[in-house]
C-alpha cells in the first residue's frame, strides 16, 4: 500500500520497532526508522517517543498498525489533541475469537485494556476495519469500548502475470507427484485456528477414497509449521488412511507460491477465525474459486459475488464445501473463476486500497484543521 500511494504522489514513511540490522528493515523498499532492539515482546523503547516529537509536523496522518504494543501508546501520546490525525489498524486483534481461545491471555488483556489500550482507540481519529465484519466483531470483546469507526478497503499486489507456466512449472519441479492430478491448495500458517483438521477429515470423508475421482484430486497444506500441531495433522492424515493423498510443502515463496496457485483447482480455508485472510484474496488475484468457512471476515463479499463456496467453520460445514465443489459442473466453475477475478479487481487490488486509505485520512485531517475533533 506505500509503495501504490508512492507512486500517486504521497511520501510514506515507516517507523519500526524491529532491530535496524533485520534484514526486512536494511531491505525495505521505502524509508524505514527502526528503533529495536526494544524490551521483552512489548516493544518498549525510549527512542520512539523523541522521534515523533521531533518530527510531528512532518507528516499529514499517522498510521498505527496492530495494538497491544508500546507503539500504540507512543503515538496517543504524541498526537492525542494535535493538528495531525491518527489512525489505528488493529487487524482483527479485537475479535472475540481470542476471548474463547485464549481466556488467560484475554485477562492480561482486559487489564492492559482498562489502563491503556481502550483510550488509544477511543481518541483516534478512527479505527479502521478492513471489512464489515471485523467492525461488528470488535465491539464485542472488551467494555468500555468507544471508537469512530470506518471501513476502508484493503488488498494486496496482483500477482506477476508476465509468465504463470514459469510460475506454475516452478512448483511442479519441486513437487512432480502432484503433475497431473487436481491440486485443493490451502495456503497460509499450519496453525490450529486454521482449521486444518476439518479439511483433512472432510477431505478424508469426500474425496479421500474417492475412485470415481478423475484426476484424483490431492490436497496441499503449504505454509510455515508449528511443528506439533504439522506433526499432528500428519498423524491424523495417516490415521485417516489418506496419507498419500496429502502434501504438507512447508513455506512457499516467489515463483513457488505463485505456482501453487496456478496448479490449483480450488482453494480452501475452514479457518475458525480469519480478520481478512490475504491467501484467499491472493486466490482470487489468480482466479481461484475459494471454499471457506464463514469465519473469514470477507465472506459475506465472496458470497455475494459467487468466488467461491461458504459454509460454518464446522466438520460438517468442511464436508459440504468440498461436496458442493465436487457436484459443481465445468460452467459453475468457470463462472467462479472469472467472479473470482472481477471481486479482486473491484474490491482488493492494492492500488484501490491505497486510493480508500488517503481518501479516508485526507477527510479527517480537513475536519480537524477546522477544529472538528469529534
Amino acid at each position: 500500500m506505500a509503495r501504490a500511494n508512492i507512486v500517486n504522489g504521497h511520501v510514506v514513511h515507516v517507523a519500526s520497532l524491529d532491530d535496524p540490522a533485520a534484514p526486512w528493515v536494511r531491505s525495505c523498499p521505502i524509508p524505514c526508522f527502526a528503533f529495536g532492539p526494544t524490551a521483552l515482546n512489548y516493544g518498549f523503547t525510549r527512542r520512539l517517543v523523541p522521534w515523533l516529537r521531533a518530527h510531528a509536523e512532518d507528516y499529514d496522518a499517522v498510521i498505527v498498525n496492530g495494538i497491544w504494543q508500546f507503539h500504540t501508546l507512543a503515538v496517543r501520546k504524541v498526537f492525542h489533541r494535535t493538528a495531525t490525525p491518527y489512525f489505528v489498524f488493529t487487524h482483527g486483534m479485537l475479535d472475540p475469537y481470542f476471548k474463547r481461545r485464549y481466556p488467560f491471555k484475554h485477562l492480561k488483556k482486559w487489564l492492559y485494556w482498562q489502563i491503556f489500550e481502550y483510550r488509544v482507540l477511543r481518541d483516534a481519529s478512527a479505527v479502521l476495519f478492513t471489512c464489515e465484519d471485523e467492525r461488528r466483531l470488535a465491539s464485542e470483546t472488551f467494555w468500555l469500548y468507544k471508537a469512530r469507526e470506518l471501513v476502508v478497503n484493503y488488498g494486496v499486489a496482483a500477482p506477476p502475470e508476465d509468465d504463470t507456466d514459469v510460475q506454475r512449472d516452478a512448483f511442479f519441479n519441486r513437487f512432480p507427484h502432484l503433475v497431473g492430478q487436481r491440486i485443493m491448495l490451502s495456503l497460509g500458517r499450519v496453525h490450529p485456528k486454521k482449521g486444518l483438521d476439518l479439511t483433512v477429515k472432510a477431505f478424508a470423508r469426500t474425496l479421500g477414497s474417492s475412485t470415481g475421482d478423475d484426476p484424483p484430486t490431492h490436497l496441499v497444506i503449504a505454509g510455515p509449521e508449528i511443528p506439533e500441531h504439522g506433526a499432528a495433522l500428519r498423524k491424523l492424515s495417516s490415521d485417516l488412511g489418506i496419507v498419500d493423498r496429502v502434501t504438507f510443502t512447508g513455506m512457499l515463496e516467489g515463483l513457488d507460491k505463485w505456482g501453487a496457485f496456478r496448479a490449483a483447482d480450488v482453494f480452501i480455508l475452514t479457518s475458525h477465525q480469519e480478520n481478512f485472510g490475504i491467501a484467499v484474496v491472493e486466490a482470487l488475484a489468480c482466479g481461484l474459486p475459494v471454499l471457506i468457512s464463514d469465519q473469514v471476515n470477507i465472506w459475506r463479499e465472496i458470497e455475494e459475488d459467487g468466488a467461491g463456496i461458504v459454509e460454518p467453520a464446522t466438520e460438517q460445514g468442511a464436508c459440504s464445501l468440498m461436496l458442493r465443489w465436487i457436484e459443481s459442473t465445468h460452467l459453475e466453475r468457470d463462472a467462479m473463476r472469472a467472479a473470482a477475478t472481477a471481486l479482486f479487481h473491484r474490491c482488493f487490488r492494492v492500488e484501490r486500497a491505497a486510493e480508500s486509505l488517503i481518501s479516508a485520512t485526507w477527510a479527517f485531517r480537513e475536519r480537524l484543521k477546522h477544529g472538528i475533533h469529534d
